[in-house]
């Protein structure tokens, strides 16, 4: 099976709370504060690596989670952190956040590295509050979510040499005759469902790549065959090979409606420099190949005869690609990655005010929900601290303007108290 499209869901380590605590030691009248701090979460990293070649494995796990950082301990102890996680995916994958729609990274090389979701960062617990004004903060803080994001991911294969010709035109004997891949062959069209790539080797012992492409077909663009589908992964070939079929009913016009379709996809695609091989000459007379050869000739200089199945002609004809690879640069194809804010933005201050009924007003939301689990109703310091907070967030406004009257019981989290005016 070839994926080469999916798409996965991603979700950073939450930070740990930090909490209250206090020293008690033998012989230490009135210890302080020793409220350790929650740990960080794990951050989310994507990493290139070139042993894999599709997006399979993302098939069988789709949603990946990094660890939460723990909470805080006694004796300004800290929580440990959230190990952060990294995923691999194959060289030449583009990654697209699904909900801005934006290109966040471009994975053209082994070993690069992007942070896709940063982890929440650890509450602090109530010793980094201490100030000798306030030498007893009765307060913590709760730690940060992790961020939730779902990506898409795109594979476009990184090889050397394309591979293109319509259905049957021999495209998967001749990569299976030069290279040590073997796709299946048979006499029907269609039998390339997926991209297959093949190393060629060069006489130092060197090698490069060629990717076999499922055929096109006119209409490709249109949504009908396979071709026009896989055609990213030829993006960034050096230069392409155009096998044409002589036993078929009209090769020059085939040739042309794979061209046509190529300027349809991507009109720098159909720039890019072609190698015409004329195949199966084991099957026609010397008089209709020399008939084409000329015809081809007038569209370009670089027109060969060959027959993958048998081997003719083939080795002089690799000989040539191979010095064209050693003469054509890789192309640079400019991806324009959008700076990724969501990597790091692990803002939650968003909330929203329910009316439950005619006197109950319940206030969500992820920071405040967070806040409030670390708020014992018990304590005035921490009651007092916390509804600062909610008057700088605005959610004393926001309830007036909900219709809340006094004495109505206002819902945060655990917390419930009557609203005063």
């Amino acid at each position: 099976m070839f994926i080469d499209k999916t798409k996965i869901k991603i979700l950073s380590g939450k930070g740990g709370n930090g909490i209250v605590a206090w020293r008690r030691e033998k012989y230490v009248d009135k210890g302080g504060p020793a409220g350790g701090n929650g740990g960080k979460g794990g951050d989310i990293y994507l990493i290139a690596t070139e042993d894999m070649s599709t997006l399979m494995d993302f098939q069988f796990q789709s949603v990946f989670k990094a660890e939460n950082g723990e909470n805080g301990y006694i004796k300004t102890q800290h929580g440990r952190c959230g190990k952060d996680l990294y995923i691999k995916v194959p060289v030449g994958t583009v990654v697209k956040d699904v909900t801005t729609d934006k290109i966040i990274a471009d994975f053209n090389e082994a070993g690069q590295c992007v942070l896709v979701a940063k982890g929440g960062r650890g509450g602090r617990g109530n010793a980094c509050f201490a100030t000798a004004q306030k030498r007893a903060p009765q307060f913590c803080e709760p730690g940060e979510n992790g961020i939730e994001r779902t990506l898409e991911l795109e594979l476009k294969l990184i090889a050397d040499v394309g591979l293109l010709g319509m259905p049957n035109a021999g495209k998967s004997t001749l990569i299976s005759a030069v290279s040590s891949a073997k796709p299946k062959i048979a006499d029907y069209p269609f039998t390339t469902l997926t991209p297959h790539l093949g190393v060629v080797k060069k006489d130092n012992g060197d090698g490069y790549v060629i990717a076999d492409i499922p055929g096109l077909i006119e209409g490709a663009s249109d949504g009908i065959g396979l071709g026009h589908e896989f055609l990213r992964h030829v993006e960034r070939c050096r230069f392409l090979i155009h096998l044409v079929d002589l036993t078929s009913q009209n090769p020059v016009q085939n040739y042309k409606i794979i061209n046509s379709e190529l300027k349809k996809h991507s009109e720098s695609l159909a720039n890019v420099y072609q190698v015409i091989a004329l195949n199966k000459i084991d099957s026609v007379s010397e008089e209709l190949q020399n008939h084409y050869l000329e015809e081809f000739k007038k569209i370009s200089d670089d027109v060969f005869l060959i027959s993958a199945a048998t081997g003719k002609n083939v080795k002089e004809f690799m000989y040539f690609v191979e010095r064209k690879v050693e003469e054509i640069p890789k192309p640079v194809i400019e991806v324009e990655i959008e700076e990724d804010d969501g990597a790091t933005d692990n803002d939650d201050s968003a909330y929203s005010i329910y009316k439950v009924d005619k006197h109950t007003f319940v206030v969500e939301g992820g920071k405040i929900f967070r806040l409030a689990n670390v708020t014992d109703g018990r304590n005035t310091e921490q009651l007092y601290r916390f509804q600062n907070i909610l008057k700088s967030m605005g959610v004393f406004d926001a309830l007036k303007s909900a219709g809340v009257q006094e004495g109505d019981l206002v819902k945060i989290g655990h917390l419930e108290f009557e609203y005063l005016f």
